[in-house]
């Protein structure tokens, strides 16, 4: 899918009130081609792209997340609206099979719920960008998590650090119930929890403490799809680009969320110190 290049430009000159004439001569370009790409008469340069978007954020239109609102406002009745942050670009349909097997819950095609949360996890890469998606999810069957023991030791499980209990009753448990739906909701773990997980499957910590540890690094909770009759409820409404100046933007943010997220880790495992159990207390 092509980015939505010629309504973007036209929506960014008029949000600033230009003619396309003003507009060519604010980003270096001739009022021609302002014309052309707006009439999609030409297809647009990789370079007046950039140019463009990164314009557009340094003047303060975060044009994506305004997106996000108008689409929000325009879907049906009990959809949603869902984003997928992507290193490159989706090519072919969606499916179950595209993700890693050491992913969150294994292979399945993974979301998120924010525009934010999208581009935070893909702004490290050139020439990522963010899939805004509809979600219909009448008639499916759904399994969703929490910050508990359940969601810890199933992330555990599908990260390879279990192996050694996966014969375990309870963890079989995990494994069958984690497949035994259509779509996950869950929360997000990436490496930087995962660690703290890892922490508890090493017995370095109780279950209590990994728990409040994980709680003060919230990112949001997954939509993560695992059968065909979930992805096949699924459409993909827009790809949107993602300017240098905007990745920059969120990395930073992301980053000072990270510090303050490290320091709540750092309280919880002081405050929480010998509560609850540890792994081989559990898995007996």
């Amino acid at each position: 899918m092509d980015y939505n290049f010629s309504d973007d430009l036209k929506a960014i000159r008029e949000i600033l009130g230009y003619t396309q004439f003003e507009m060519a001569k604010q980003i270096g370009v001739e009022q021609v081609t302002i014309s052309r790409n707006e009439l999609r008469k030409t297809k647009p340069s990789s370079q007046l792209m950039d140019r463009v978007y990164n314009f557009a954020f340094d003047k303060k239109i975060q044009l994506n997340r305004l997106k996000e609102m108008l689409w929000i406002e325009k879907l049906p009745l009990n959809h949603k609206l869902l984003f997928h942050g992507a290193k490159g670009t989706i090519k072919g349909s969606i499916n179950t099979y595209v993700g890693r097997i050491n992913n969150d819950f294994g292979q399945g095609f993974y979301t998120g719920e924010t525009y934010v949360q999208a581009i935070s996890f893909v702004s490290g890469f050139e020439g990522s960008s963010v899939y805004y998606l509809d979600f219909d999810n009448q008639n499916l069957r759904c399994k969703e998590y929490f910050v508990n023991q359940e969601w810890m030791m199933t992330i555990a499980y599908y990260r390879g650090a279990l192996e050694n209990y996966k014969n375990h009753p309870i963890v079989q448990k995990i494994i069958k119930d984690s497949r035994n739906c259509d779509y996950i909701i869950a929360p997000i773990a990436d490496n930087r929890m995962f660690r703290i997980i890892d922490s508890f499957i090493q017995g370095e910590i109780t279950d209590e403490q990994c728990k409040h540890c994980l709680a003060a690094t919230n990112l949001g909770k997954q939509y993560v799809f695992v059968s065909d009759l979930a992805i096949s409820q699924l459409k993909i409404v827009e790809r949107v680009y993602l300017a240098d100046n905007e990745k920059n933007y969120y990395k930073e943010m992301r980053s000072s969320d990270s510090k303050l997220g490290e320091d709540k880790v750092k309280l919880a495992r002081i405050q929480y110190r010998g509560k609850g159990k540890y792994i081989d207390e559990i898995l007996v």
